[in-house]
Formats: C-alpha cells, sequence, structure tokens
C-alpha cells in the first residue's frame, strides 16, 4: 500500500511551439514590436495566453536582445510645453525622409501625422520635394477629406519656410509651429513615426523605381493604420480610434437640444365689459331713478 506522502503533483506545460513560432514570425516581420505589442496583436489573433508566457517565450527566443537605435542624450527630455489635444486633426506634424533606390537614385518623402489619433495621412514620394508639393498635398487632404487643422509642427526647412507654404497658411488660418534648430524633440510624434517608417518599411524593401517605392509605402501606410495597434491609443489602431471618436461624436450630436423653461400661462377670466352698448350707437340720456311713489 502507497502511503499518502507519495502522492504528488506533476506540473504538466502547455504546448509553446505554435505560439513560440507565431511570435518570432511577427517579431522577424515587426522589428520594431516590443513583448507587449506582440502579446496585443496575439490576442486579437485568437490566443488565450496570458501575458506573463508571451514575455516569458519573448526572453526564451532572444528577441529582447535585438538591436535597438541608441538613445538619446538626457537634453531631449526636456521637452517644450504641447497644446492641449482634444479632437482629430487639431495638430499636424509633417516632416521628411530620405531613402535611395536599388542603383543608388535618392528620393524623399513627406510623412504627415495627425498628432490625435497618429494617423499618417500621407506619403507622397519624389525625387525632390518642395513648398509647392507640400502645399498640394495639404489641399488634396482638404479636397478629399476636408482636413484643414489648426496647427501644424515643423522643422526650419526651406520647404516648410517657403512663400507657398506661408501663403496657404495664411490663407487658411492655420498656425506654423516651427521646432528649435537642433531640437528634434520638440516634434516627437513625427519623429517617432519617422523610425517605424524607417525600420518597418525602407529598411525592409527594395524599391525599383519612384512607382514601385510609391505603392509599397502607400501600402504599408494603409497597414501602420489599420492593423498596427498603439499603447497610447489603449491598444487600437489609428483607425480604430478615429472610429471610435467619431462614434462618440455622433453621439454629442444627436442627444436631444436642452429643454427651455415652460412659457408661464396665465389664466384668463372673462369679465363683462362696463359698456353694454356697441360704440357706434348713439349715446342715450341718462335716466333719473325713480322712487316709487315719486312722480317722473
Amino acid at each position: 500500500m502507497l502511503r499518502c506522502s507519495v502522492y504528488y503533483y506533476k506540473a504538466h506545460r502547455l504546448e509553446d511551439r505554435p505560439i513560440r513560432q507565431r511570435i518570432r514570425e511577427i517579431a522577424e516581420s515587426r522589428v520594431r514590436y516590443g513583448h507587449e505589442r506582440i502579446h496585443t496583436l496575439l490576442r486579437r489573433e485568437g490566443w488565450k495566453d496570458n501575458h506573463k508566457r508571451t514575455y516569458r517565450i519573448y526572453k526564451e527566443e532572444g528577441l529582447n536582445l535585438r538591436s535597438k537605435r541608441p538613445r538619446r542624450n538626457k537634453s531631449a527630455a526636456h521637452r517644450l510645453e504641447r497644446p492641449v489635444l482634444t479632437e482629430l486633426y487639431q495638430v499636424l506634424s509633417m516632416d521628411f525622409v530620405s531613402d535611395a533606390l536599388y542603383d543608388g537614385r535618392k528620393f524623399r518623402a513627406l510623412t504627415i501625422v495627425d498628432n490625435y489619433s497618429r494617423e499618417c495621412l500621407a506619403i507622397p514620394v519624389g525625387k525632390s520635394l518642395k513648398g509647392a508639393d507640400v502645399v498640394a498635398t495639404l489641399r488634396r487632404l482638404r479636397k478629399e477629406r476636408g482636413i484643414i487643422p489648426r496647427r501644424i509642427q515643423t522643422d526650419n526647412g526651406s520647404e516648410f519656410t517657403s512663400k507657398e507654404m506661408d501663403q496657404w497658411a495664411y490663407e487658411n488660418k492655420v498656425i506654423m509651429d516651427y521646432s528649435r534648430p537642433g531640437r528634434p524633440t520638440d516634434n516627437p510624434f513625427v519623429e517617432s513615426f519617422n523610425g517605424s517608417f524607417r525600420d518597418e518599411c525602407l529598411n525592409a524593401h527594395w524599391f525599383l523605381s519612384l512607382e514601385d517605392a510609391q505603392e509599397k509605402i502607400e501600402s504599408w501606410r494603409e497597414e501602420y493604420n489599420g492593423y498596427r495597434p498603439h499603447s497610447s491609443l489603449g491598444n487600437l489602431t489609428p483607425m480604430e480610434f478615429v472610429a471610435q471618436c467619431r462614434q462618440e461624436a455622433d453621439k454629442k450630436d444627436g442627444l436631444p437640444a436642452a429643454p427651455v423653461s415652460d412659457q408661464m400661462i396665465f389664466a384668463t377670466v372673462n369679465h363683462p365689459s362696463a359698456v353694454t352698448e356697441k360704440s357706434s350707437d348713439p349715446p342715450q340720456a341718462n335716466k333719473r331713478f325713480k322712487r316709487p311713489g315719486f312722480p317722473a
């Protein structure tokens, strides 16, 4: 007979190979994703594993040792006070990113980001983009989507300080907020986006021509807006966050108006008029009061 002390619990660990393979696939295709963002994507795909298991596999696979860009110096932590963002397309950020085709020919890309929703609105590509090209892109956004920001944050590049850009901003009553020279942290939203754009798109593709570059960059932009979750947005994608904001705005617009105070209704009482005869009738002689027993 076996004693009770012989019995003990034997742990049975779940099979890690399927989720381990999926984590490696996401990490290899999304080099900027950490374990938290990878866990969010796994949840969306239907995996039931908790965040601790995801983090354990993430470390065992050595994914936390991937090379990252060096951190900025400590002085970059002191940033300017930013305006309070309360609505979509209130403040936009713009910047230029340079890259080259397979044969060494260089091209530039203009990145435009909404600071509130993190949505990338457009990335036009060209050999030499100038101030007129920037204005043309902003006009296209206004025509196609009705977007006119109140403020645009940029650096002091000649494209953003050109006469064409200044005229467009004056006509549309847009404030141009230029960052201080040598202070890229004054425009942090587009700088963060440019880092993801370079690591996930520019460094991951060969571009055969400008048309090929525009097609691949546009495909990545749509994936960024519709698939990539952001921790600052509650692990929502920019498009999901935009849809949520519009639903909330529609609910506010659909609410009934504030109740108007009821009008005071005064009761009217019909009193007999003191004049019993029409004003057009001729006046009658006053009748004397006749007492009984006295002649009239």
